[in-house]
């Protein structure tokens, strides 16, 4: 890629969402440009305050950019390896850099290390540092420590250590520098809370081999080979870099308010764990040998949903929390413009039925898969049930967390259905009390209703809702749970029915596009997982090349390092919303593993039907 103009100008506009790459400490994560800033980071954790927030707003609203002062003629960039160290090369007309980015895996405090490492005669390059914490209003004070640069802004602390000197400009910390061939200049910023004395120094380049061993003896333990195994490796460390280590609660993406449709406001927070996630992420990491991962996810659903049934939640904090409240950030001008950027996730509060099948679901497949589950799991399947029994013929808000009057969604009670339907099967595999009786009435009884009334037999598919004309993209994961066999004619009408009218420049869109008003805009881009569980659904019923055309298609969108946000605007040949999206690499790797077994025909599929 050209540069265009000098790479560390003060008005440059956002980069597009695939121009970021992502680094992490399994507690929170970054966003580097392909231009060296890094323009995204909350800290100390994934739910916490910005200190960097540019890609919502401006450089004032927090930066961190180091980038040669002069234009780059190229610029490239890889991941060393199977790790989640981000190394950018610059080429000048002087010479070239490479930028090595990384946070090692955290220990007492967390850091970022910025390397740049001179490759080729001898470069001059530039850093401007804007901290700028609460969502990037908060201007820190800054003062000069013992060859360290101490930033302190009400609770946060940043310590910025390295042998160049620094100045002020602007309320910037700046530096401008040489490198040349051979030559590596560090730079090391630690956080720590403010009422703490500041964090001790960490040795950059023992830091940069200790996070290439973490990940790397990481890597070594995923159990698939084959052609997919480095789409499948990046999406796992992509999967782990999304993972809270403390509880194991996956974030569903690092971001928030990048929008689902460029200068739109369907702008949402995604930096919670979701439970709706639970069965896909589970069989992402059992079926690629992360039995710690599973376990540790596994044991946080457990924390997350204990409690009255009634009260159970879409989704959660990291750390379990329940109380998710929506605000808006008004000082930011929104990711392009596209407004509000919000804080907080009102849907939390919302009921979705589904994932009370995705819960009981989950917790089945890590039985089968042999996970160590904690003894009170089956007590609280049993009272979750029991609290479903009562709710399941009420209409709800949907999986796509609709914000309009709850309505009876197909894919809500079809998961209602899974959940009886796992914990029969728990109970008659394991030899649980269960009132099995009740529970085969309660499975018949639903699976009867949605037949009966969100099918439309005219249409032959199924439909979003009772009584509507509608599809949904959910409606393709009905076969992977198992609700009826892929050979169904239903089945097979529902999956044409998508084809038809689902479908925008060989990708599927999550909501049917007839909704909308005669030439209305689209609301959205295409929705990546939805594509993949076409894909998915194409294996069950024995078409992999189908599947193939498609995952080939979806994998072909990636950036070029491996990431994939939400939703694809085919139009603009973008990628659109939060970034990167943990569904998205899952429904990736799920997928990977299905065409795998189907090419080779000696495993099970990942999507597990029921039996």
């Amino acid at each position: 890629m050209t540069g265009q103009g000098n790479s560390w100008t003060r008005t440059t506009l956002s980069q597009r969402i695939e121009d970021y790459a992502l680094i992490g400490d399994c507690e929170t994560a970054a966003l580097v440009g392909r231009n060296g800033s890094i323009d995204w980071l909350c800290w100390p954790a994934f739910d916490s305050d910005a200190c960097f927030a540019a890609i919502l707003g401006t450089h004032e609203n927090g930066r961190w950019l180091i980038a040669p002062s002069e234009n780059a003629t190229a610029i490239s960039r890889r991941y060393v390896g199977d790790t989640l160290i981000l190394e950018t090369r610059f080429e000048t007309k002087s010479g070239t850099v490479a930028l090595i980015d990384f946070m090692p895996p955290r220990g007492k405090a967390s850091d970022i290390v910025r390397l740049v490492r001179g490759l080729q005669g001898a470069v001059k390059m530039r850093m401007e540092l804007v901290l700028r914490f609460g969502f990037g209003v908060n201007i820190p004070w800054v003062r000069r420590i013992d060859h360290s640069l101490l930033a302190i802004a009400g609770q946060d602390m940043t310590v910025l250590r390295t042998p160049v000197e620094t100045r002020g400009e602007d309320l910037t910390t700046v530096s401008e520098f040489e490198v040349k061939a051979g030559e590596t200049v560090p730079f090391v910023l630690t956080y720590g809370p403010s009422h703490l004395d500041p964090p001790e120094p960490i040795d950059p380049e023992t830091a940069l081999g200790e996070t290439q061993k973490f990940w790397e003896e990481w890597c070594n333990h995923c159990t698939r080979d084959g052609p997919y195994h480095d789409l499948i490796v990046r999406s796992l460390i992509t999967l782990k870099a999304l993972t809270f280590g403390p509880t194991g609660g996956i974030v569903a993406a690092p971001t928030t308010s990048l929008p689902e449709k460029l200068g739109g406001s369907r702008n949402w927070d995604y930096r919670f764990c979701w439970l709706r996630d639970a069965t896909f992420t589970l069989l992402a990491l059992m079926n690629s040998g992360y039995t710690e991962e599973a376990s540790a996810w596994h044991n946080w659903l457990l924390r997350a949903a204990a409690g009255s049934p009634a009260n159970m939640q879409i989704m959660y904090g990291i750390w379990g929390q329940r109380r998710l409240l929506e605000w808006e950030a008004g000082w930011l001008d929104g990711y392009e413009g596209a407004q509000p950027v919000r804080v907080g996730n009102a849907a939390h509060a919302q009921l979705q039925l589904d994932v009370y099948g995705e819960l009981i679901d989950a917790f089945h497949q890590s039985r089968m898969a042999k996970l160590k589950l904690n003894e009170e799991s089956w007590a609280l399947e049993c009272a979750v049930l029991d609290h479903l029994a009562e709710v399941w013929d009420h209409p709800d808000h949907g999986i796509w967390e609709r914000r309009g009057e709850p309505k009876h969604y197909v894919f809500s009670k079809v998961m209602t259905w899974v959940a009886f339907d796992r914990a029969i099967k728990s109970a008659e595999t394991f030899g649980f009390k269960a009132p099995l009786l009740h529970w085969r009435a309660l499975r018949e009884a639903i699976h009867r209703d949605v037949c009966d009334r969100g099918f439309d037999a005219q249409e032959n598919t199924f439909v979003e809702s009772y009584g509507s004309k509608l599809l949904d993209a959910s409606l393709l994961l009905l076969p992977g749970v198992g609700f009826l066999p892929p050979e169904d004619p239903r089945i097979r009408g529902t999956i044409a029915a998508v084809e038809k009218h689902m479908m925008r420049d060989g990708f599927v869109l999550r909501h049917d596009p007839r909704e909308l008003a005669s030439g209305q805009p689209p609301l959205e881009g295409a929705f990546l997982a939805c594509s993949l569980w076409l894909a998915d659904a194409y294996v069950l019923s024995g078409d992999p090349d189908k599947a193939q055309v498609l995952f080939d298609r979806v994998v072909g969108i990636a950036n070029d390092v491996g990431l994939l946000a939400e939703e694809y605007d085919s139009d603009a040949r973008r990628q659109t919303g939060n970034f990167p999206q943990a569904l998205t690499h899952i429904a990736l790797v799920n997928t990977a593993h299905n065409l795998s077994a189907a090419r080779q025909k000696s495993e099970k599929p990942a999507m597990q039907r029921s039996k």
